[in-house]
């Protein structure tokens, strides 16, 4: 049961799915996070591009401390507990032109978006959870992980499964709750933009 409510009648996963710091760092096994990956997959995109990439580290593995310093210390300070950390990236330019040049697209990273929330929601639904951040020292990031100048560093994402609040700061303790939403009358306009 959620301890959130909806105006409308919704999938109660929209719901119960949220992203909580505290994680009690026991390890996702590789399978696991291919379903993830795999519900990612089959995200839309613009012309079928799939622009986004995805990578990844186990905690323990050879690149995992590579992934963690690349996390602003906020981030860096809870995100240590989970059990995978993830990149996500959108190449900018999917597509080809009539003179076979690579050509950007505009929706590169809203495709990207798509196939995250999808690995998100596959995560919840296997039980696991997965926190979506932008703090990301992002310089850092592109050097030590190799990423092109083409692809944008869109997000990273700490998965595993929920530990114990006691484990943050007092500050985030208060937080570790799901949190609410605008209402829809906030971000919905029948018509044109509304003037200010």
């Amino acid at each position: 049961m959620s301890l959130r409510e909806s105006d409308r009648p919704i999938d109660p996963l929209f719901l119960e799915r949220w992203s909580p710091r505290a994680f009690d760092g026991s390890l996702v096994p590789q399978e696991d996070l291919e379903t993830m990956l795999e519900a990612a997959r089959w995200a839309p995109s613009a012309f079928n591009s799939q622009p986004w990439r995805f990578l990844y580290a186990h905690r323990g593995d050879a690149h995992w401390q590579t992934f963690l310093d690349a996390l602003v210390p906020f981030n860096r300070d809870w995100a240590q507990h989970a059990a995978v950390l993830v990149y996500v990236l959108s190449d900018t330019l999917p597509f080809t032109d009539k003179s076979g040049e690579p050509a950007p697209s505009l929706t590169h990273s809203y495709d990207s978006g798509a196939a995250w929330m999808l690995l998100a929601l596959q995560a919840w639904r296997m039980g696991y959870y997965a926190h979506g951040m932008s703090g990301i020292e992002l310089d850092r990031a592109r050097e030590t992980l190799g990423v092109p100048d083409r692809y944008v560093i869109d997000a990273a994402a700490a998965i595993g499964r929920q530990g114990d609040p006691s484990t943050l700061s007092e500050k985030l303790q208060s937080r570790e709750v799901p949190s609410g939403r605008k209402p829809v009358s906030d971000f919905v306009f029948h018509g044109a933009f509304p003037a200010d």
